[in-house]
């Protein structure tokens, strides 16, 4: 059995604390690479069975590091709306504990370089191995295999945060998460002992690889084609618009194995640098631009059957439950934009001054402001009740996580934009972070399942029930 160690950080330089956990209560000391960033660390003995390898003791912190600097008001009875918005409202202690330190990471490991990794398109891998060394690189995945073992609460709890620092990079590893997710779920022990432990320490990243240029919503009509030859499968065809595309470690892939429709699709996990995997030239996107899309290319790729998740036939399913806690996950991106873009905005109407006072003092911004605190509100709420009916294994849990995924990307995203308008020719310039906000969420109500798709399945439900 391998296990590897969570070393977890502690980022406030205010504290010197820090543990590293080894499975199966063995103790282990972190290692001496990552010692300059506290000022002293000690062994610690954790169950991981039973606790999440998360700190236990950590400052709120405070920061969106941009041009002018904003702090966010996380903690105790904070002043009039920022007490109303508060994203621990409701939260356990536990799961407090784990969202300061992903609001921590967010604001001194990602805010101060969200721009540049935006402006130079820099993958930012090495500040990706950091936050896996929070446990973020496995975050819902079995901590048999290295995961952190949390629920899907926890885990939109943490993208919420890690968004507010950046939402490209949560994005991507958002992704990543629910790649390393299908496989410990769907895999048998060799596959999860040979793929998981990696990717959750993100020693290796992970892409998802579904949409083909010509099934985008319609991913049952996907034409990759994998023919059984002997003990491998030879794989053809492509994939469009892939995350860390040719970046990458792992692809998660879905292909047609059988006839017609979804259920002659299976999974298959294909290896960086298997013969006849290929990708196609990088991206110019809107936004999104600290991750790499590429497409996927497959001509005549032999992949082990061995690297097959599931039975034949049980891709497309397999694809779908993947999905769900995608939705939730893509959204809980967006809620953290949209509580970074809510707060810059209120700093902004704070100083701003026309027509003889402060910005602050318009009735009609302060309506807009509250307006922008009740979608930011209701669409945490909704997520969240759609990542617990997930967890739970509920029956209307598809429908919520579609509901939640089409709400609050709609919703967030209006945040951000009204945020831009608010900062008005200001809010357009590069060296304010809305812009980003903005650019980066829009791609949310795209992917995941287009929001109209998330209509079409919340209908067909109601419409299955009458």
């Amino acid at each position: 059995m391998r296990y590897l160690p969570f070393s977890v950080k502690l980022l406030s330089l205010q504290r010197a604390a820090a543990a590293a956990v080894l499975h199966k209560n063995s103790t282990t000391h972190v290692p001496q690479r990552l010692r300059g960033d506290v000022q002293q660390w000690r062994s610690v003995k954790v169950n991981m069975a039973a606790l999440a390898p998360l700190a236990r003791a950590v400052r709120w912190g405070s920061g969106i590091c941009r041009s002018h600097r904003l702090t966010l008001n996380r903690c105790g009875p904070a002043r009039g709306i920022a007490s109303s918005i508060d994203p621990s409202h409701g939260l356990t202690d536990e799961q407090k504990e784990f969202q300061k330190v992903a609001f921590d990471f967010a604001a001194n490991e990602m805010a101060p370089h969200m721009a540049e990794w935006d402006q130079k398109e820099i993958f930012p891998v090495e500040t990706m191995r950091k936050a896996a060394q929070l446990g973020f690189g496995g975050i819902y995945v079995q901590p048999d295999v290295g995961g952190s073992g949390l629920s899907r609460l926890d885990t939109s709890i943490i993208f919420e945060a890690l968004s507010t620092g950046c939402v490209s990079t949560t994005a991507y590893i958002s992704i990543h998460n629910m790649c390393a997710w299908m496989i410990d779920t769907f895999g048998n022990n060799e596959q999860r002992e040979k793929f998981c432990p990696d990717l959750c320490a993100m020693e290796k990243f992970a892409s998802y690889c579904l949409t083909e240029p010509g099934s985008g919503s319609d991913a049952a009509s996907l034409v990759t084609s994998a023919q059984k030859n002997g003990d491998h499968y030879i794989l053809n065809g492509s994939k469009a618009f892939i995350s860390g595309g040719g970046d990458t470690d792992v692809y998660v892939v879905m292909c047609r194995t059988g006839g017609k429709g979804p259920k002659g699709i299976s999974c298959l996990v294909v290896e960086r640098g298997t013969p006849g995997l290929c990708f196609g030239k990088k991206e110019r996107k809107v936004g999104w631009n600290s991750q790499p899309t590429r497409a996927v290319i497959f001509e005549d790729c032999a992949v082990p059957v061995s690297n097959r998740l599931g039975e034949e036939g049980q891709g497309f399913n397999i694809a779908m439950k993947g999905l769900n806690g995608g939705r939730i996950n893509i959204a809980s991106c967006s809620l953290g934009a949209a509580h970074a873009s809510l707060l810059l905005s209120r700093e902004h109407l704070s100083v701003r001054k026309q027509f003889g006072e402060t910005l602050s003092n318009n009735q009609y911004l302060q309506f807009k402001l509250a307006e922008m605190a009740t979608r930011l509100v209701a669409s945490r709420l909704m997520v969240r009740e759609a990542a617990k009916a997930l967890q739970e294994g509920r029956s209307d849990a598809v429908s919520l996580c579609s509901m939640a995924k089409l709400f609050a990307t709609d919703e967030c995203f209006s945040i951000c934009n009204q945020a831009l308008q608010m900062f008005g020719g200001y809010g357009y310039l590069k060296d304010y972070p809305v812009q980003q906000f903005v650019r980066d969420i829009r791609v949310h109500q795209i992917l995941e399942g287009t929001n109209e798709v998330m209509r079409m399945i919340i209908s067909r439900n109601l419409l299955s029930e009458s």
